[in-house]
């Protein structure tokens, strides 16, 4: 991603930030004339079926638009059941919802190919004008990747940027013995350059509702972004999927940009720019009224499944759909104990719920809310807003009562896995580590002075020409202290990290995201963390794959290393990743399931030659 040349904002006073004085001593920091050799290790210990190709069309469909009438027939767990409207936790041949894909999952024998290709253009989603964008076959947001559960998943991506490389990222995909397909420039590959094809090749071992993006610095706030689908049983029974639903911040000036003033406002402990508007699957109005709404079809009477995902650069956002309450059934991709009675939801970034709800009002045309998040310090100059429509009644908006939402606190909800899994307890208290999170002074690549975030002490930087992968190619036991790595040495053992803010830091939420895992949600609050007093849930806590780290609070989580390979854990703010808040665990480090050496060192050496005379340098943390 291109960064403007910083004048004017690069040699700002750190006496000026009032919390750069908490920092380490001696600490080594961001940047490349900083590459010291430390690596910090965790202490816990504790035959597919050869694929046929298809078409997408041909994709079975199970989970998706049925007619049939709905029932309130309660669900039935029975593997040899169908899948359909009255029978949603069945799936097929001994698979059901009361299977946890962590431990099993089906093969189907069958691949879904999908061809991507990123490009420069122009968009204009809501009205305000034309901007330069980066867009997926042209589309934004771009196609959605279908799948059934045990399906083979190949995408092929084209990068027809003209002078920005670029990975893609399959947000919450376990990759499970496929870490190289994790599509992380600077530890799982090395970026797609300008002009070349990647092929990306991953099993759906999970169900439900995630999406992708570009993870090359703040590049998928230009529009790098879709979403993804894979069909399986439900915890609840309905009629019709009405599909993905995104929701979105709008920038009018370019993200990098944006990127750049946030890192120059961080210096004073101010807010980064507001975004311009909220997109609702990828349209939007502008303040004067200009653009679309994107719209929906209810059928009377149905139980419709909607699948909601944020896939902002930095608001935390709250929709809701005016009269209709939301029954929550999974919460990024784990099924939960179905949550009714939901009016406001709360996504942050990265965060998806699949939501049930029943077309059962007055026919008539309906806002669905998507409005910025104030209490989670997220800020937009617009509303967003999307139509649902009544099947038989004429599209038209209805009059806007501009309900504001609840601004109680930036809080998730508590769901309650469908899978009751307890964490074992028994090694928390020797093996729990801390990660400190904050800002500290450090250095780019460009040798520029700033204050940057980190977790666990080193605000991270990869290096793109080297990835991670290629160290544990070449068996390495120490890394370059900005890649944040953090190695978890055993297999089939519990971790536990206790993440902290620092008392003297900017007082916001942070939405943690990890590769690779979910994991459990121990428990999170104000303040500084105490053992004594923090009411800690082991027995089936909230699972999922990105959770809110509260603003100058903590966040505790677990998950057993049970996936070895190379994985980013790191806030999903854009801004906040490109400025270092993140860490790397390389996991059971022996036991990692390599790609293909031959095609890995091809795709690095390819970008090795555009890279030395690339126009844009790296001047972030690459992430």
């Amino acid at each position: 991603m291109h960064f403007q040349k910083l004048t004017g904002i690069c040699l700002l006073a750190f006496a000026s930030v009032s919390w750069a004085d908490a920092v380490p001593e001696g600490r080594y920091l961001w940047g490349a004339d900083q590459m010291g050799k430390m690596v910090r290790r965790a202490t816990s210990s504790s035959s597919a079926s050869k694929a046929s190709t298809t078409s997408v069309s041909s994709v079975a469909s199970s989970a998706s638009k049925a007619t049939s009438s709905s029932s309130s027939t309660s669900l039935v767990a029975d593997a040899a059941c169908t899948n359909g409207p009255n029978s949603r936790a069945c799936w097929s041949s001994g698979y059901s919802v009361k299977t946890d894909f962590d431990q099993k999952h089906p093969t189907t024998g069958q691949t879904v190919t999908y061809n991507l290709e990123i490009t420069n253009t122009t968009c204009n989603p809501d009205g305000n004008g034309a901007i330069e964008c980066y867009l997926i076959n042209g589309q934004l947001p771009g196609p959605v990747i279908t799948a059934n559960w045990g399906d083979k998943i190949v995408v092929n991506v084209k990068n027809s940027l003209l002078n920005n490389g670029s990975s893609f990222h399959w947000h919450g995909i376990r990759q499970l013995n496929s870490v190289g397909a994790d599509g992380v420039g600077g530890l799982t590959e090395c970026p797609i350059p300008p002009g070349q094809t990647r092929q990306y090749t991953f099993l759906a071992t999970q169900f439900g509702t995630s999406w992708y993006h570009s993870h090359y610095s703040s590049q998928y706030g230009m529009g790098v972004t879709g979403t993804i689908v894979i069909n399986g049983p439900a915890t609840s029974n309905y009629d019709i999927d009405l599909g993905t639903f995104p929701v979105s911040d709008w920038y009018y000036g370019l993200a990098n940009n944006v990127n750049e003033i946030t890192l120059a406002n961080l210096q004073n402990n101010a807010p980064p720019p507001n975004g311009d508007n909220i997109l609702v699957n990828g349209l939007g109005k502008n303040k004067a009224g200009a653009g679309s709404y994107a719209k929906m079809t209810l059928t009377k009477g149905k139980k419709h499944r909607l699948r909601l995902i944020n896939t902002s650069v930095d608001n935390a956002i709250r929709v809701k759909l005016d009269g209709h309450n939301f029954t929550v059934i999974a919460a990024d991709f784990i099924p939960t104990q179905p949550l009714t009675g939901q009016g406001w939801l709360l996504l942050a970034v990265g965060q998806r719920y699949d939501v049930i709800f029943t077309a059962n009002q007055t026919p008539g045309n309906y806002f669905f809310r998507a409005e910025a998040a104030t209490d989670c310090f997220s800020g937009n100059n617009n509303h967003g807003r999307a139509l649902f429509t009544y099947s038989g009644v004429t599209a038209a908006e209805p009059t806007d009562s501009n309900e504001a939402p609840p601004t109680n606190g930036c809080t998730e909800l508590n769901t309650v896995p469908y899978w009751n899994q307890a964490v074992d307890q028994s090694q928390y208290a020797a093996q729990v580590q801390t990660l400190s999170t904050g800002v500290a002074p450090g250095l780019t690549t460009n040798g520029q002075n700033f204050a940057l975030w980190h977790l666990d002490t080193t605000a991270m930087m990869v290096n793109w020409d080297k990835p991670t992968l290629q160290y544990v190619f070449e068996g390495n036991t120490s890394y370059p202290d900005p890649y944040a790595v953090i190695e978890i040495p055993n297999e089939g053992t519990w971790t536990y990290w206790l993440i902290q803010m620092g008392q003297q830091n900017p007082p916001l939420p942070h939405p943690i995201h990890l590769h690779g895992h979910d994991f459990f949600v121990l428990g999170s609050g104000a303040g500084v963390f105490d053992s004594s007093t923090a009411n800690l849930n082991f027995a089936n806590p909230p699972r999922r794959d990105t959770s809110i780290l509260p603003g100058l609070g903590w966040l505790l989580i677990a998950f057993p290393a049970n996936n070895p390979g190379v994985w980013l854990m790191h806030c999903h703010i854009a801004w906040h990743i490109s400025e270092g808040l993140g860490v790397q665990f390389i996991e059971a480090k022996n036991s990692i399931a390599m790609p293909d050496q031959t095609t890995f060192n091809s795709q690095c050496d390819a970008w090795r030659s555009y890279s030395k005379s690339m126009a844009y340098p790296q001047i972030d943390s690459g992430l």
